[in-house]
């Protein structure tokens, strides 16, 4: 996935495959560092005085955690809430799920498609490399040596490959954690689905060559690659939707859980910071309530960490799927112009994909 955009291997992670735990915890010690940094460097080790500074911050933030919290639950809520219908609602979801697994099973001749998200996605991936194997033997049976029956065969090993690897990242993952979505994320299919609809357009009518029957079966091999393929985009976007609500959920748990010492923290430093004015002594040459106040602070920043955290991966999880099917919103190296019979060029596979 980090070789089909422009994001460093770090960022990525960061944004990610991070545990968001650590990422707010990561966030509020850059709070504390920073005012510790800024305390070291001002003139005389003096950053504040105890009294109206520090009353006027923690009200702030006593206001902003409780207004926070209740604006993002109730966010949360209202999204939710999709959840809830009426009999009849509920009755043609289940019917429109039930359908769409009778159409895997039957595209992919298994008998139950798996009720596991990460072995659901797996069975069409692994779908998909077998068909990538028939489209590999079909171009290979192509006696003529032509560039779109080359272009064929180099498209078959890179399903069969990718195919197969995300195959392996889905195994044994289990729903609730990111590693189900990351692996789905990892195969762009969209790329895919572009690429075998182009390479059937360009090859020539059957009629036209001498290994006709060869044709005809490359032909077909492409348009099982795409039907494969066509299955998968929905039964990811299934999954992404199911793994944001998880979030959702345990985003309002967490903001809840946190808003609690948040909020006692903040309201005894406002109703005791005129004792800060007793504390004696510093550390590393920072006075030792500078230290209370940056550690109190930070403690009442948790809740708005935790909101960080989590809206960075949906965020970024969001913005790389907007669109579902032969859609590449990101600039490539490749952009083709037509695409139709005849046009040869052919988009990198590292960098586009949805």
């Amino acid at each position: 996935m980090r070789r089909r955009g422009t994001e460093n291997r770090l960022k990525l992670w960061l944004l990610l495959e991070a545990n968001r735990w650590v990422v707010a915890a990561v966030v509020l010690a850059g709070f504390v560092l920073g005012t510790l940094l800024v305390a070291a460097l001002v003139p005389d080790r003096v950053v504040l005085s105890v009294g109206d500074p520090v009353e006027t911050l923690f009200q702030g933030l006593v206001t902003a955690t409780i207004t926070g919290v209740t604006l993002v639950v109730s966010i949360n809520s209202l999204v939710l809430s999709q959840e809830l219908g009426t009999l009849g609602d509920q009755r043609d979801r289940m019917e429109g799920a039930m359908s769409f697994r009778r159409d895997v099973e039957d595209e992919l001749g298994v008998e139950i498609a798996p009720a596991t998200p990460a072995a659901f996605l797996r069975v069409l991936v692994d779908g998909v490399e077998r068909r990538g194997a028939r489209l590999s033997k079909a171009a290979a049976a192509v006696a003529s040596e032509r560039v779109e029956t080359e272009r064929a065969r180099a498209f078959a090993d890179d399903v069969r490959g990718h195919a197969s690897s995300v195959s392996s990242d889905l195994a044994d993952r289990q729903f609730g954690t990111f590693g189900v979505l990351s692996a789905a994320l990892n195969f762009n299919y969209s790329w895919k689905i572009h690429e075998a609809r182009r390479l059937r357009e360009s090859l020539p009518e059957a009629d036209e060559t001498a290994d006709a029957e060869s044709i005809r079966e490359l032909r077909d091999a492409l348009d099982s690659v795409v039907a494969a393929l066509t299955l998968f985009g929905p039964a990811r976007e299934h999954v992404k939707t199911l793994y944001f609500q998880w979030e959702l959920v345990d985003l309002s748990r967490a903001m809840l859980y946190s808003a609690v010492p948040a909020l006692l923290v903040a309201t005894n430093t406002l109703l005791f910071h005129g004792t800060l004015g007793s504390v004696s002594g510093a550390t590393l040459g920072i006075a030792h309530y500078v230290w209370i106040v940056a550690l109190t602070a930070s403690i009442t920043l948790a809740p708005f960490a935790i909101l960080l955290s989590f809206v960075l991966r949906i965020g970024t999880v969001a913005k790389r799927t907007l669109s579902i099917g032969p859609f590449i919103l990101r600039t490539t190296g490749g952009d083709e112009v037509g695409g139709g019979r005849g046009d040869s060029g052919r988009s990198d596979n590292r960098r586009d994909g949805e």
